[in-house]
C-alpha cells in the first residue's frame, strides 16, 4: 500500500487546503509541490488510491476545502469517491487522462465542480482549484450542453427523483433551465430581473430540494432523469 503524505499544519487558518488523489507518485508530488508554493494554497495530504483518500478524509476533513482526484484509481472507480467527497462537504475537481465523455458526466454527477485533463498546464491546475474555491463554472456553455446529451442518453425512470424534481417552484424550474443553457449567476439574474442574492438563494434551494451539491449536478441529475429538455 502506497504510504499516506501529508504536511505539517501550518499557522495559516485562512489558506485553502487542498487534498490530491492521484496514484502516479512523481506527478502527485509535482503537483503538490507546485500548489502548495502557491498564495492561499496548503496541500494537507497527497494520497494514491481510494481507501487512503478516505482515511485521510476522515483525519483532516474539519482542513480539506478541495479536493483534486484521478478517475482512475488502482482500487475502484474515482467516481464513487466523487461522490463520498460530495457528501463530506469537500469540492472535487477531477483530473484525469480519459477522454471518454460519459465519465465526465458521471463525475459532474456524482458532484464533481469540473473536470479537467492532465495534460493541461500547471498553471491552468491552480487557476481551476482557485474557481473551485469561488464557486465559478469551469465548463463552457457547448460543454454543458455536451455533457446534457451524453446524460440524456442514459435517462432512467426514477420516483425519488421526479418527487423531488415536482418540490421545485416554478420559478426554480426557470433558473434550472436557465442553468441548463449555460447561463452563469449574473446572466440569471439579468434574464429574471432578480438581484444576485435572490439567485443564489434560489440555487441553494434547488440544489437541497434535489439533494444535489452543485449546480452542475443539478442540471446533470435533471437531464440524467429527462425531467427537463435542451
Amino acid at each position: 500500500m502506497m504510504s499516506l503524505e501529508r504536511r505539517e499544519e501550518t499557522e495559516d487558518d485562512t489558506a485553502t487546503g487542498i487534498m490530491l488523489v492521484e496514484d502516479h507518485i512523481s506527478f502527485r508530488q509535482s503537483l503538490a509541490y507546485f500548489l502548495d508554493t502557491e498564495p492561499g494554497f496548503e496541500v494537507v495530504c497527497h494520497v494514491g488510491s481510494m481507501s487512503e483518500a478516505r482515511e485521510a478524509i476522515e483525519r483532516h476533513d474539519e482542513v480539506v476545502d478541495i479536493a483534486v482526484v484521478d478517475l482512475g484509481l488502482p482500487d475502484g472507480d474515482g467516481v464513487d469517491l466523487v461522490r463520498h467527497l460530495a457528501e463530506s462537504g469537500v469540492s472535487t475537481l477531477v483530473l484525469t487522462a480519459s477522454l471518454d465523455r460519459d465519465d465526465f458526466a458521471r463525475a459532474v454527477e456524482a458532484g464533481a465542480s469540473g473536470v479537467i485533463h492532465k495534460t493541461v498546464a500547471l498553471d491552468r491546475i491552480v487557476d481551476s482549484v482557485r474557481s473551485v474555491r469561488a464557486g465559478e463554472a469551469l465548463l463552457s456553455s457547448q460543454e454543458i450542453i455536451e455533457m446534457l446529451r451524453i446524460a440524456s442518453k442514459k435517462r432512467y425512470g426514477d420516483r425519488e427523483a421526479e418527487k423531488a424534481f415536482a418540490r421545485l417552484t416554478a420559478r426554480e424550474r426557470e433558473i434550472l433551465s436557465a442553468l441548463a443553457e449555460g447561463l452563469d449567476s449574473k446572466e440569471i439574474a439579468k434574464k429574471f430581473h432578480i438581484a444576485l442574492e435572490t439567485e443564489r438563494t434560489h440555487i441553494v434551494n434547488i440544489l437541497t430540494k434535489l439533494g444535489v451539491h452543485s449546480r452542475l449536478q443539478a442540471v446533470v441529475f435533471v437531464a440524467r432523469h429527462g425531467l427537463i429538455s435542451f
